[in-house]
Order: C-alpha cells, then structure tokens, then sequence
C-alpha cells in the first residue's frame, strides 16, 4: 500500500481546487464585452503609422499628359479653321458659277422670238471686221471707233433682243460706279444728237434732191414738148 499517496495525487491532479493545476485560458487576455467596436477601431487606425504627405508637384506623366492635351486643341483649332475657310471658299466660287450662268442664260432671247444669237453673231463679227479692214489705213481713233460703231449698229439689226440685253447688264454694273456713268449718259445724248441731226439734214438733201429732180424733169419735158 506504498503507493497510495502517490495514486491520490495523480487521481486529483486535475481538481479545480488546487490553484497550481488550474487550466489556463486560451486567450492571454480576457475579452473585455465593455469595450465598444468602435473603440477598438478607433485603437487599431490609431496604432497605424501616419500615411506619407502627397508631392503638389505634378508628376513627368502629368505635364507630359499636358502638352499632349494643349497640342491637340491648337492642331484642332486650326484644322477646324481650315475646313470652315475651305467651305466658304467653295461656297463663293459656286454662288459665283450660278450668277455667271443665270446672267448668261438672260442674255439670250426668249424661245418664242425669231431671233437667233448665232447667225446673228456671225454678221456682228462680219461687220466689225469690215470696218476694220475699210479703217486699216486711217488713223488710230478711226481703226478703233468704226469696227466697233460697225458691230454695235449691225447687233441692233440682227440681234435688238440680245443686244438690249447685253445693254441693260452693262448700265446695271455702269451704276455702281457715277463717273462711268455720268460719262456713258453723256455719249449716249452725244450719239443720239449725232444720229437725230444726221437724219434731219439726210431727209433735208433727200428733199433738195427730189425737188432738183422734179426740176429737171419737168424741164426735160417742157424741153420735149418744145420740140414736138
């Protein structure tokens, strides 16, 4: 029975009485239910190091991001000028082309007359290259006034509807400017006087003639009768 002290001890070992062979919790703190989350949060961004101050300085990929971007707005700029100076310049060279055709086309004469610009033509040209040929040896006012007195006078004849035409577009743009005008309305009364004597004084040796005429006819009969 030797051992029997021995074998009470073992059996007692574990025995919450005995402070030394007490278990030990498995946590070396106890958990304390009092303390709030938010305290525990507010104790563990506290024990974190301080993050590092942010450089104001902009990085080499920022100022090159930069001069990227300022270049591209200057070439859009002008490549947006480019375009709008491109489309105005096609849209006055059309608005050009159509004002040349729409003036051209009312100077012809209307589909229901009898006149016709190329024949008509043909003998305008005929007659100032007649004036100019029966003027080749006169003065230089003569070779340059006749053809053209020639071919103005011969297009009232074979062409009134388009030279009257061609007449009213020239006094339009003659308005824009006084000088040539007042200096066109001045030879215009000069010709017109010109042309107005001429007439009279041909009707007056057309009458001189035929009373000469009448003068020697009724002489030549009065002659015949005589001598009968």
């Amino acid at each position: 029975m030797a051992f029997a002290p021995l074998l009470r001890q073992v059996v007692f070992a574990d025995s919450p009485e005995n402070p030394r062979f007490a278990r030990k919790p498995i946590y070396d703190a106890p958990f304390d239910a009092r303390v709030a989350p938010q305290d525990i949060h507010d104790t563990t961004i506290a024990s974190e190091p301080p993050a590092p101050a942010v450089s104001s300085r902009p990085t080499p990929t920022d100022r090159l991001a930069a001069q990227v971007k300022e270049t591209r707005l200057f070439l859009h700029k002008y490549a947006v000028q480019a375009e709008d100076g491109v489309n105005n310049a096609m849209s006055k060279f059309l608005q050009l082309e159509s004002d040349f055709t729409s003036t051209i086309a009312s100077l012809a004469p209307p589909k229901g007359s009898n006149e016709k610009v190329l024949p008509g033509a043909v003998y305008v040209l005929v007659a100032a290259m007649a004036g100019s040929i029966v003027t080749r040896n006169r003065n230089i006012l003569l070779r340059a006034a006749v053809p053209v007195a020639a071919g103005i006078t011969t297009s009232h004849y074979a062409l009134p509807i388009t030279t009257r035409n061609v007449g009213d577009l020239i006094w339009k743009y003659e308005e824009r400017y006084p000088v040539i005008r007042d200096n066109h309305l001045r030879a215009r009364q000069s010709i017109s006087h010109f042309i107005e004597t001429g007439k009279a004084h041909s009707q007056m040796g057309l009458a001189m003639a035929e009373d000469k005429v009448q003068g020697v006819r009724e002489s030549v009969e009065e002659w015949v009768r005589k001598g009968k």
